[in-house]
């Protein structure tokens, strides 16, 4: 497959998948509660069963002995569709729960197999600009998801416009089957186009350990304040709804724009000065959301995490320079998914210890503890990373 084409699957894969699971995602609790009559506590275990799939990152490296990465892809984008549409179909609570598992198999297995097919295909200096156009797409999905459950779910009726409601169920039916059948093209693309490399190794190397690192340190950050930072908005700001919805929509808005800046940035300075840009502004981050009381400059620092997240494919960029071969990277990238959600099973349950315990300050303390370690760690980067020699014996 020429690149061309490849890029241009990609970027309808990513659409698909990104507007499928943000329309899912801004629905779920609501059609949980308003359709289903779901409480606090059943939310809870179906919250954490959704995280699952994210451990098994690693079973990719062994999937693609059988499927290539951009079959996996496609597949991916498919199961997300169905889970969407499994969910506007629910009529109970298990049926809700395996639409909830199917769209989060898609979602955690589209990543990995996503990332590792531009570490293969794309060369070293370029990587970073295809996965942060690639950033930017998902944004735009992101923003046309938001805006289809803001217009469509209730409908507007103002003036000369008028749209009438949908519902949750028709939307997620819609959206879910529109997913499905866009998906139909990547899986065509990648019988079509084969893939560039037919050999994979499962392997799993102590020279790769500052990746895992970075890796798992990233999670327990994104854990931190993707559980915490909009609940303190809400509980100690009291903002509502709509004001949560237009934040997370100037979000995506802002995302789509330096999404894209970030990978150029990440090919100019290298991975190790970003990051420990990316770094030290996230211990500015977690300190504002521990000691700033001005709910206005909470909301910017809001925006800026999402601008320091995007800084992540620095570490998949590092990777792919420090990989011994291309054959290594799909198993290394999904064990890296794997590692990063071991984070999930502890990092929500301590920081609620911390915020009931002793107080909202100390959750966001320890997220600046982990910042500070992660920054330490990125020192460890090489100024130019590149694959350790095989060791020989004579």
């Amino acid at each position: 497959m020429d690149i061309k084409r490849l890029f241009r699957t990609l970027v309808i894969a990513n659409f698909l998948l990104y507007l499928g699971f943000n329309v899912w995602q801004a629905v779920f609790n609501n059609f949980a509660v308003e359709e289903l009559g779901v409480n606090a506590a059943q939310v809870g275990v179906v919250q954490s069963l959704r995280e699952v799939p994210g451990l098994l990152g690693f079973v990719l490296g062994f999937l693609v002995l059988l499927l290539t990465e951009m079959r996996v892809m496609g597949l991916s984008v498919l199961l997300t569709g169905l889970g969407v549409v499994v969910t506007g179909w629910s009529g109970s609570l298990g049926l809700f729960i395996l639409g909830t598992m199917i769209t989060s198999v898609g979602f955690h297995f589209f990543y990995p197999s996503n990332a590792s097919v531009v570490l293969m295909a794309v060369g070293k200096a370029e990587a970073p600009k295809v996965l942060g156009r690639l950033n930017s797409v998902a944004a735009f999905a992101a923003v046309v998801g938001t805006l289809a459950v803001w217009i469509l779910v209730d409908g507007i009726h103002y003036g000369p416009v008028n749209i009438p409601a949908w519902g949750y169920r028709t939307l997620l039916t819609v959206i879910g089957g529109i997913v499905v059948v866009g998906s139909l093209f990547s899986i065509r693309s990648s019988w079509q186009g084969g893939s560039q490399y037919q050999r994979r190794n499962v392997v799993f190397r102590r020279d790769y350990g500052l990746y895992y690192l970075l890796t798992f340190m990233l999670g327990m950050r994104r854990h931190i304040f993707s559980t915490f930072a909009i609940f303190l908005l809400v509980q100690e700001y009291g903002m509502d709804v709509r004001q949560t919805a237009a934040l997370l929509l100037v979000n995506s808005l802002i995302s789509i724009y330096t999404a894209g800046q970030l990978g150029r940035v990440v090919a100019r300075f290298g991975e190790r000065k970003v990051l420990t840009w990316n770094f030290a502004g996230l211990v500015g981050v977690f300190l504002g959301y521990a000691y700033i009381e001005s709910l206005a400059v909470l909301c910017i620092l809001f925006v800026l995490d999402s601008i320091f997240f995007g800084f992540n494919l620095a570490v998949d960029s590092y990777f792919q320079k420090i990989a011994r071969s291309p054959e290594e990277i799909t198993s290394n990238v999904g064990m890296a998914q794997t590692i990063n959600h071991i984070s999930a099973l502890v990092v929500p349950w301590l920081g609620g210890l911390l915020w009931v315990g002793v107080s909202p300050t100390a959750t966001f303390l320890a997220g600046t503890a982990v910042a500070v370690a992660s920054l330490v760690l990125a020192q460890f980067i090489p100024t130019h990373p590149a694959p350790k020699p095989a060791v020989t014996y004579s």
